[in-house]
């Protein structure tokens, strides 16, 4: 196999030209399509079968892959249809992998069955042999265009759904994104539980792997904060009560989110309630290292939180919405007994 890997930019801070990948069995027509496609400026990279082609597209990434339809080993028929599989699952998670990377097949078949086919395994367009130049040149940069264009609207809408679940003011997740990810969470673990349950055929107690937490957070006085500091300074103090509650949760399968107006909520997934306690607590030093005078608290010269904290092991006698409950119940309490505390109550269920 060759893999001769040229046309890059000499200058690192610019971007780099669209990779070709030539796959084609032929060395002399690698030659020459890896010449025209330089000559267009792109930077090219060559295999001589479909495996190798394959390999190859794992290892570069490339922005187009131009193949032949007819090789030894794998023909390019069958290795179409393996791009496509890699870029439709992202490559074992791997999203470098994308579906806008198009495949021009080159062939010398041009009866309609040998073009439906082309089509059908993924191909978003074709050549024949002897190739024509100036349409290989042309199809090769509307395909980049149409490619990069994808990108860009892929990018967009990626900025765009992640806005939609995320807090304007104070940039953590709001409310929609954490009632989905409580409801997703909330499922998953309950599967977890069941399973361990039939496996090991012991109770759900409350060190259980399967735990979930949740954290109520709420500004104490905050009313009284923004009639005595203004809006505007109001503002900046959720904005840096969310950065201070951020910074005391470190997994990131946990989730801070604004549950509305000074309230936060801390979902912690796995996490059991001498877990959960322990983020309480760090949220609470992290509040206090900010020292953000609070000119009308009866409880403290500083902003203080209230905290309600909560951990069941998800069940189908229970629900989302009593946990929830719950965490509300013990923010209430640690209101009622004088703020500036946590409260802890655990949501046992009949199993």
């Amino acid at each position: 196999m060759e893999n001769a890997l040229t046309g890059a930019s000499s200058n690192s801070s610019a971007p780099e030209p669209p990779l070709i990948l030539v796959v084609d069995d032929d060395r002399f027509m690698r030659d020459l399509l890896r010449q025209a496609m330089e000559k267009e400026g792109y930077r090219v990279a060559e295999a001589e079968n479909g495996q190798q082609g394959l390999d190859a597209y794992i290892r570069l990434n490339p922005d187009i892959v131009l193949l032949d339809a007819i090789m030894p080993v794998m023909d390019g028929f069958t290795c179409c249809t393996q791009l496509q599989r890699l870029s439709g699952d992202g490559f074992s998670g791997d999203n470098r992998f994308t579906s806008n990377t198009p495949v021009l097949m080159i062939t010398s078949l041009e009866d309609n069955q040998s073009v439906n086919r082309a089509f059908e395994v993924g191909a978003v367009d074709y050549v024949t042999k002897p190739i024509h130049w100036a349409v290989l040149r042309q199809r090769v940069k509307r395909l980049l265009e149409q490619a990069e264009l994808y990108r860009q609207l892929q990018a967009a809408n990626q900025e765009l759904h992640r806005l939609a679940f995320l807090d304007g003011l104070t940039r953590v997740a709001n409310r929609r994104c954490f009632d989905r990810a409580f409801e997703q969470e909330w499922r998953r673990l309950m599967r977890e539980a069941t399973s361990a349950t039939e496996v090991t055929g012991e109770p759900q107690g409350l060190h259980h792997p399967a735990s979930l937490s949740l954290i109520l957070c709420d500004v104490d006085f905050f009313k009284l904060y923004n009639d005595s500091c203004g809006h505007l300074a109001g503002d900046r103090c959720l904005q840096q009560v969310a950065e201070a509650i951020r910074r005391a949760v470190e997994r990131p399968s946990d989730l801070v989110a604004r549950y509305g107006g000074e309230e936060f909520v801390v979902l912690l997934p796995n996490t059991d309630a001498v877990g959960a306690v322990q983020i309480a607590q760090k949220i609470r030093q992290e509040i206090g290292s900010l020292r953000l005078v609070h000119p009308s608290s009866t409880v403290s010269g500083f902003v203080t939180l209230s905290l309600g904290v909560t951990t069941t092991v998800p069940s189908r006698d229970s629900s989302p919405k009593e946990l929830l409950s719950i965490a509300d119940k013990a923010l209430y309490q640690a209101k009622e007994s004088g703020r500036d505390r946590l409260i802890l109550k655990i949501f046992l269920h009949p199993y």
